[in-house]
């Protein structure tokens, strides 16, 4: 029976790639056999995909996502033969690559060693929660995370990352699934790689196995083994790619086109399949795996069970977790305070911790910098403060996990300089529309003596271009507040970028709010020119604005800290704030391309930045009141 479910799924697999006329079939062939077998083990509800205590399961290779889909048809989840049948097609429910509309899909993948980083989130989401929540009475968290990772995963090196992290933390209920047979889309593994994987993951801290992956007995024997594990467990499989497709079997060519029909029609000849069917299920295997949603249902109302003997204090927790009421937050009062933004939002962070049970997170490294401690609040896995190490990639794509778990509100930390390192996990919390918050501190060329290696330039246009993502940069400790209420109730990631140097206070607004995007901050009489500013400069077009006032230049001072939300306002606002009979400058310490689409001038840096004193350099690159003063007047002549 186990061969027939494995070739059912093999099947099922190449019939969605052919009929699609794209995708990668030899993967999902590949490892048809362990998730068979890997079916019976996982504790998992088909007819409730969100269930709290369920067993995680990330398919860190992506590409393989008709195994993915082919294994949430076979076992009762909302995705029907019809879906299979619509693969890769616009609108389906079965995209190229998992994504989280898909009932039962965990966390969107394809990246390579994405997966494999989401799965030691998880499983630290659920050290976290387990903590929190069990009692000798109730274990409320037990569940396992299963990720299932091919070649690819392991050669990127977001993976060695977050599998070292996951050593240290002794993280035993992490099972990762290696799907190893040697080939990429070039050909042998060995042309590019030929470490020794069972030695480099016991190096990290690792219980390794190596067994035949299609071998039943073997790939049983592995499972079972995973569930008393005081270590995270590699199972390494060693397996043939497009098992079973005859000629095409153990070759390159079967990872990324569909297979032809003469070697399907060929392949279901000889493991007695009628070659002339697509699509098919037997009864039989069809009963087998839908067996998952009756043992789902069992275990979850036993589950329920648990959780109505709870006691008082427990139940409140999880209830705070399930249920953050942000209200309830008493942020600091920065009224009139000279600092620096990174300080204020330190402030701030605490605040929220103190009030929301599942906010949780850290940086990488620099958390005494970024003002990123929440004090007195612990270390992980029994406190909240996060230690990830110099290891930006891996820390976003694990919080990411942390977002999808369904109890807490992580936060990412470093300098905005090294976002560049987290980019494509930020893209992946976009597309997710997780609420993920990243904090970026040292914001400019304000860092100084660093130089420009450490000074972002191009990275606030970059972050501002991103679809579903909410960039702040806040002028003062009361925008940061402000800027604070307003991600929070945004169903998406938002980025902090921050100031190293202090800021000085704001007045109130004149016209709008923070949560606007934009904001009318000062406005003149008979004004020709209207700033429009981000963090720091803010300051700065002010004293400007008060110089060329005094020249009898009227000048509007418009704050913006959120460009993004700015974009999604209407007409009218947008109007109102920025005074269309005036000549619109923007001002800021980055390339600011991005803001040609309200200004008719951007005032901005035209190259790296450089190493010395910061004040050395915005009087350098012209960040001064002077010389942003003769720039408005050159403009006006």
């Amino acid at each position: 029976m186990l061969q027939k479910q494995a070739d059912t799924i093999r099947f099922l697999c190449a019939d969605m790639v052919q009929a699609a006329n794209s995708g990668h079939p030899g993967a999902p062939m590949g490892l048809a056999d362990i998730m068979s077998v890997l079916s019976k083990h996982l504790k998992h509800n088909p007819k409730d995909p969100t269930w709290l205590n369920r067993d995680r399961l990330v398919f860190s290779g992506g590409h393989a996502s008709s195994l993915v889909y082919s294994f949430l048809y076979l076992s009762g989840y909302d995705v029907s033969l019809e879906d299979l049948k619509n693969f890769r097609q616009l609108g389906s429910q079965t995209a190229g690559h998992p994504e989280i509309h898909t009932p039962g899909v965990e966390v969107a993948t394809g990246p390579l060693g994405q997966g494999v980083a989401n799965a030691v989130g998880f499983a630290m989401a659920a050290k976290y929660a387990a903590n929190v929540l069990n009692t000798p009475q109730n274990e409320i968290i037990n569940h396992k995370v299963y990720c299932l990772c091919g070649d690819g995963d392991l050669e990127e090196g977001i993976s060695y990352e977050a599998c070292a992290l996951a050593g240290r933390l002794c993280l035993d209920n992490l099972v990762i699934i290696y799907d190893s047979n040697s080939i990429t889309i070039e050909g042998d593994t060995a042309i590019a790689w030929n470490e020794d994987v069972k030695v480099r993951f016991e190096a990290q801290g690792f219980e390794v196995a190596r067994i035949n992956g299609h071998d039943y007995d073997e790939i049983e024997f592995a499972l079972s083994e995973a569930q008393n594990k005081d270590k995270p467990y590699l199972i390494i499989a060693n397996t043939r790619i497009a098992k079973g497709a005859g000629e095409l079997e153990g070759s390159h060519h079967s990872h990324g086109a569909p297979l032809g029909e003469e070697i399907i029609k060929s392949a279901k000849i000889a493991a007695g399949f009628n070659p002339e069917l697509k699509f098919h299920v037997d009864e039989d295997v069809l009963l087998r795996f839908r067996g998952a949603v009756e043992k789902g249902d069992l275990a979850q109302a036993e589950w329920n069970k648990q959780l109505l003997s709870l006691d008082d204090d427990k139940a409140k927790i999880l209830n705070e977790l399930l249920k953050p009421d942000f209200s309830t937050i008493n942020y600091p009062d920065f009224s009139g305070k000279k600092m620096a933004t990174r300080d204020s939002n330190g402030q701030i962070l605490n605040a929220i911790a103190n009030s929301i049970a599942g906010f949780i997170g850290g940086s990488a490294d620099l958390a005494p910098s970024n003002k990123t401690e929440l004090k007195g609040m612990g270390d992980f896995p029994y406190g909240k403060n996060i230690h990830f190490g110099i290891r930006e990639h891996s820390m976003a794509a694990i919080n990411n996990a942390f977002a999808r778990y369904g109890l807490f509100l992580p936060f990412s930390a470093t300098f905005f300089i090294f976002s560049d390192y987290l980019k494509p996990s930020a893209r992946l919390a976009a597309l997710m529309s997780l609420k993920h918050y990243f904090v970026f501190t040292h914001d400019s060329i304000g860092v100084g003596e660093d130089g420009p290696t450490h000074q972002p330039i191009e990275q606030l246009s970059q972050f501002r271009a991103m679809p579903n993502f909410y960039t702040f940069r806040p002028a003062d400790g009361v925008e940061n507040v402000a800027c604070w209420k307003t991600a929070l109730n945004l169903n998406a990631p938002s980025a902090f970028v921050l100031s190293r140097q202090a800021l000085v206070a704001l007045e109130k607004s004149v016209y709008g709010e923070v949560k606007n995007g934009a904001y009318l901050l000062k406005n003149s009489q008979d004004p020709k020119i209207t700033f429009i500013a981000s963090g720091s400069e803010v300051g700065l077009c002010l004293k400007a604005a008060e110089d060329l006032c005094a020249q009898g230049i009227g000048v509007n001072v418009v704050s913006a800290p959120c460009f993004d939300l700015l974009c999604e306002q209407p007409r009218e606002y947008i109007n109102k704030i920025l005074d269309q009979n005036t000549t619109v400058i923007a001002v800021e310490a980055s390339s600011g391309l991005e803001w040609y689409k309200f200004a008719d001038h951007v005032y901005g840096m035209k190259s790296f930045g450089a190493s010395g004193k910061a004040e050395a350099l915005f009087e350098h690159f012209g960040f001064t009141p002077e010389k942003l003063t003769d720039f408005v007047k050159d403009v006006l002549n």
